[in-house]
């Protein structure tokens, strides 16, 4: 059991205030930790591949484009440019891989305005068939993040959420503080807690300790970058993003300090 004790020691009478959960925290702390170290690889790996890709495409795309401008019969440029448009397709795919090059441009927010932007954007394309519903917690203090960055990695998170209700169910965005958390090996005092639940078909068990890997994905016209991408933006704020999942119910749940304070756990 964590146990956390709050005090409030007033002139009239005293409070006490003890919030218990039950938490596996060493088991807690490895599974982070090997989701970070996840995240590390898996991005050096990218980075790697991306490099080795990229080359060659542009000097496939330049070689289509010399042979284009030199053929006398323009009926045989259709097919330099199917070349040069699935050369520029799979370089976009790698860059999406790859995510945002720049670093974080850090200001002070308030979660929900970011929560809220990203709900305004896919009311304007989700089902009839589906609800989302708001659950937050409007105590919690603005913290230093990147507005963009953090709206990018909650889309993701919901748009996956509002498609594996496959047009009819529930997406809750539910916000939480959670204290003295630990974030694999560095203890907060205090941590935003971003639930994203759905009550669609869940995902496949084979799937679920690879999902955050790019290219992993259960849906023929997903490309599988969206929760990568999620992942190593919320990794760039000191944060994780975690998933526990069964059939008709599956939560995304974003860990963002919101102090800059912190040490490092025993």
């Amino acid at each position: 059991m964590d146990c956390t004790v709050n005090i409030d020691d007033g002139e009239l009478d005293s409070r006490l205030l003890i919030e218990m959960k039950q938490v596996d925290r060493h088991l807690r702390i490895s599974r982070e930790e090997r989701l970070l170290a996840q995240n590390v690889a898996t991005r050096a790996l990218v980075r790697g591949f991306a490099h080795e890709v990229k080359n060659p495409l542009g000097g496939l795309r330049g070689a289509a484009q010399l042979l284009e401008a030199e053929l006398p019969d323009e009926s045989l440029k259709e097919y330099t440019q199917i070349i040069i448009g699935e050369a520029d397709r799979l370089q976009s795919l790698v860059d999406g891989m790859l995510g945002p090059n720049s670093l974080p441009n850090v200001q002070k927010l308030n979660i929900h305005e970011v929560i809220e932007r990203v709900r305004s954007l896919v009311l304007a394309e989700v089902p009839d068939g589906v609800r989302i519903i708001r659950n937050y917690d409007v105590s919690i203090p603005e913290f230093m993040a990147d507005k963009d960055q953090l709206i990018q990695s909650i889309l993701n998170i919901v748009r996956n959420a509002i498609q594996a209700t496959q047009g009819q169910g529930t997406v809750e965005l539910k916000t939480r503080i959670e204290r003295q958390l630990t974030i694999g090996n560095t203890r907060y005092r205090h941590v935003m807690r971003l639930d994203i639940t759905d009550d669609g078909v869940g995902i496949p068990e084979e799937m679920q300790q690879r999902i955050f890997y790019p290219m992993v994905t259960s849906r023929a016209e997903g490309t599988g970058v969206g929760l990568s991408i999620a992942q190593s933006l919320v990794n760039r704020h000191g944060g994780l993003i975690e998933c526990s999942t069964q059939s008709g119910k599956t939560c995304f749940t974003i860990l963002l300090p919101i102090e800059t304070e912190k040490k490092q756990d025993e």
